[in-house]
């Protein structure tokens, strides 16, 4: 088993471990340190969708920070049970919900609406541009979309690159609506 760390918040320095799954690149601790500085550190009644799940990093550091619901998807069987058990270690925080689901089939059908977005699909596979006319379904008008790629992004719909950075091969973004 692999593993990774919380960086900050209540379960800050709690330990998530996750399997060798294809495509699974848990955002590294200095870039999730970079998102958080950029987001504010506190989440408060934030409701979060982390829609390729994966490690779980990226979801359990938005609960830990405060995000009152936090919605992790993830399709892959033995990583979804990674994130259950991380759950449980965490004592089933009541604000998380772990869902066995299609990204594109979950936002299809969206049941809510989300202050902020984190998307880090597999890459070249072209799952950006599938999932991007769908995005608007699940955002709050002033909602936020995290984006790691594998190229830099200038926009997603009506959300324009507001911050970026690079890491090794990963660029990763913070969109907002210009509005916002």
């Amino acid at each position: 088993m692999n593993s990774v760390r919380i960086i900050g918040g209540q379960y800050r320095r709690r330990v998530l471990k996750f399997p060798d799954s294809e495509g699974l690149r848990p955002t590294p601790d200095r870039v999730r340190e970079t998102l958080f500085n950029w987001l504010g550190q506190e989440l408060d009644g934030w409701h979060c969708l982390d829609l390729f799940a994966g490690s779980g990093a990226l979801g359990f550091e938005a609960a830990s920070r405060g995000a009152t619901r936090v919605v992790m998807i993830e399709q892959a069987p033995k990583v979804l049970a990674a994130l259950q058990e991380n759950a449980e270690i965490l004592q089933n925080p009541r604000e998380i919900e772990i869902i066995r689901a299609d990204a594109i089939q979950y936002l299809a059908s969206p049941k809510a609406k989300f202050d902020l977005v984190f998307l880090d699909p597999p890459y070249n596979k072209g799952w950006i541009s599938r999932l991007e006319p769908l995005l608007p379904g699940v955002l709050n008008e002033d909602g936020a979309i995290y984006v790691e790629a594998e190229h830099e992004i200038e926009s997603l719909g009506d959300w324009r690159t507001e911050r970026h950075g690079k890491a090794g091969e990963v660029h990763f973004h913070l969109l907002r609506r210009p509005s916002a």
